[in-house]
């Protein structure tokens, strides 16, 4: 995977480019939810891609809502397989 292209694409994302994601993935996120994933995308990108992700998703589940969590959850093993 070219990590140019994904620094790239990451800088440009919007918090309404997540939020519509999200909407499509047929979760709606409360403004805090959407701050905290926001801000985990930006900054801990390549901790997902490249790296052993467990402790941010572990932060991230003290953060929000059950709901939320399990599919975030569910995404990120179903792109982790993806990879």
């Amino acid at each position: 995977m070219n990590i140019y292209l994904i620094s790239q694409y990451v800088s440009k994302l919007k918090k309404e480019d997540i939020n519509n994601f999200a909407l499509k993935q047929g979760l709606t996120l409360d403004k805090e939810e959407l701050d905290i994933i926001y801000y985990y995308v930006k900054n801990e990108y390549k901790t997902f891609i490249y790296g052993n992700p467990r402790g941010i998703l572990d932060e991230v589940k003290k953060k929000v809502k059950p709901l939320t969590y399990n599919k975030i959850e569910n995404l990120y093993q179903q792109f982790k397989d993806y990879l």
